[in-house]
């Protein structure tokens, strides 16, 4: 009996992963105790490491319940406390409700998404052009709303489109509500175009998600850590934007051109082009919705288009927090289109809510960064430099910090430090704007580098979408890297001769 439950055990814990994969989080927990008696500090580091992991498994087990356990353990081992990490949960709360209110608002949204992405998709037959296009449109939008609303839109968009392929090409009434991860019948009978199109999916998704940093980056709203800064400097919505234009600008042409150069390539896994299979059966599935759209339908969709607008000019006016104006889309979407049953309702939380209890966990992580002080040495180093120079290396510790851990936290910890030497009267307010243009450039373009830099790119991978479309995160790294040696160094070269 006891053999029988210990076996049991094994085969429960962490569900149908690989057995080498929980091997490997088993050798974490037990790690970690003997390298926290022997060096805090070193234990925190390799903590750290250990999540990145679990992250760029994701394919493999949600990072939630490894992650979760590798942070329980963190606090357990006095590595931080709990209410350190309720204190970063705190910090990051309007993350936290973007999290929980607007992913479900834009799901509301997704008939009229996929309505109006589906005309463009057919519409421009030219790869590079949807690709620049899906790259500017998300940069625009994330400039005026935030990166993870739009990181939103366009995961419900690619979505959209492959349970359209699934649907129609095996012959199934479309049903946006249904996993298409389930069905196996195209996956047999369109292998080639399944895999085709997948790739296509990647490489729009790739290119929108790398948009919303280039917007991000320019003014106030596009990050929370851009707010933060703002706020310490005294700086308005359009002051923030010159301040930063004479980086965020250049930036924005040479992402843009990368754009254009990988899908000319076809190197990193982009170029991937819609196969004409592909493209008529979500053609005949366009004439198709187009021939038996009821007026009522018609009406949902216009209803959804008046609620995009609102959203689009109460956020790019920042009247409300972007949680709030979620929760303001969700009762005006869900009570104009007649959606008042509470399942149906229920559904839209589903996405968001596994990754917003994800991102608690990777609090606690941040937590066991800042009790430990683990980039601490890094900071006194770029200290001991001034001028242009410690201007460049602040951007590339931002920028590489960024990719370890997140952005926010990186941006939060340095433009603190760079507040307490300018109140000391260490540095002149010149400096202290240079070194927070530098901040803030560093945390947002470098740290497209990892999923883990920046929460819209972890949002992607562990989104509902990211096993149906293969994402993983080595791939996402790899096919970010060409955007991440461009972009950095284009904002390096802008920085030391422009600033």
């Amino acid at each position: 009996m006891p053999h029988t439950t210990a076996g049991a055990l094994r085969a429960n814990f962490l569900g149908n992963s690989p057995v080498w994969y929980k091997q490997t989080i088993i050798a974490f927990l037990i790690l970690n105790p003997i390298l926290a008696v022997y060096d805090p500090f070193l234990a925190g580091w390799v903590l750290v490491l250990e999540f990145i992991f679990t992250l760029a498994m994701a394919l493999k087990c949600y990072p939630l319940q490894p992650g979760g356990l590798l942070a329980v353990e963190a606090i357990v081992l006095g590595l931080a406390t709990p209410e350190m990490v309720f204190h970063e949960a705190e910090v990051n709360f309007p993350v936290i409700m973007l999290l929980m209110f607007m992913v479900a608002g834009i799901y509301f949204l997704r008939e009229m998404l996929l309505y109006t992405f589906t005309k463009i998709l057919l519409g421009v037959r030219s790869k590079i052009l949807l690709s620049v296009l899906f790259s500017f449109t998300a940069a625009f939008l994330s400039a005026f709303l935030d990166a993870l609303t739009v990181t939103a839109v366009i995961i419900t968009v690619a979505a959209g489109f492959y349970g359209v392929y699934h649907k129609v090409a095996s012959g199934k009434k479309l049903d946006l509500d249904h996993d298409p991860s389930t069905d196996v019948e195209v996956a047999e009978l369109h292998r080639e175009d399944l895999i085709r199109f997948r790739t296509f999916l990647r490489n729009l998704m790739m290119h929108g998600a790398v948009g919303t940093a280039l917007g991000g980056v320019t003014t106030l709203v596009g990050e929370p850590q851009n707010l933060l800064i703002a706020e310490i400097m005294g700086w308005e919505f359009m002051e923030f934007f010159w301040k930063m234009a004479h980086i965020s600008m250049p930036v924005l042409v040479v992402g843009l051109a990368t754009c254009v150069l990988l899908e000319v390539t076809g190197t990193f896994g982009y170029g991937a082009q819609l196969t004409p299979k592909v493209r008529e059966v979500l053609e005949e599935y366009d004439r198709e919705m187009t021939a038996k759209r009821t007026k009522a339908e018609s009406m949902v969709i216009a209803v959804q288009a008046i609620v995009g607008i609102i959203l689009v000019i109460v956020l790019g006016n920042h009247l409300a927090e972007p949680g709030v104006v979620g929760l303001l889309v969700i009762v005006l979407a869900t009570a104009l289109n007649g959606v008042t049953e509470e399942h149906r309702i229920g559904h839209a939380f589903e996405e968001a809510l596994p990754f917003t209890a994800l991102l608690v966990v990777f609090f606690a992580i941040v937590a066991v960064i800042d009790n430990q002080g683990l980039f601490t040495p890094v900071i006194d180093w770029v200290m001991t430099y001034d001028g242009k120079t410690q201007e460049a290396l602040f951007f590339m510790a931002n920028g590489v910090l960024s990719m370890i851990s997140d952005n926010v936290f990186v941006a939060t910890v340095y433009i603190t430090e760079v507040q307490e030497l300018f109140l000391s009267g260490e540095i002149t307010r010149e400096q202290f704007d240079q070194l927070a243009i530098a901040i803030n450039t560093g945390t947002n373009i470098p740290s497209v580098a990892t999923p883990n830099g920046q929460a819209a790119f972890l949002f992607l991978l562990t989104s509902a979408l990211a096993p149906l479309i293969r994402l993983s995160y080595g791939r996402m790294v790899i096919m970010a890297l060409p955007y991440t040696i461009t972009m950095s160094i284009a904002g390096l070269a802008a920085l030391w001769y422009l600033g």
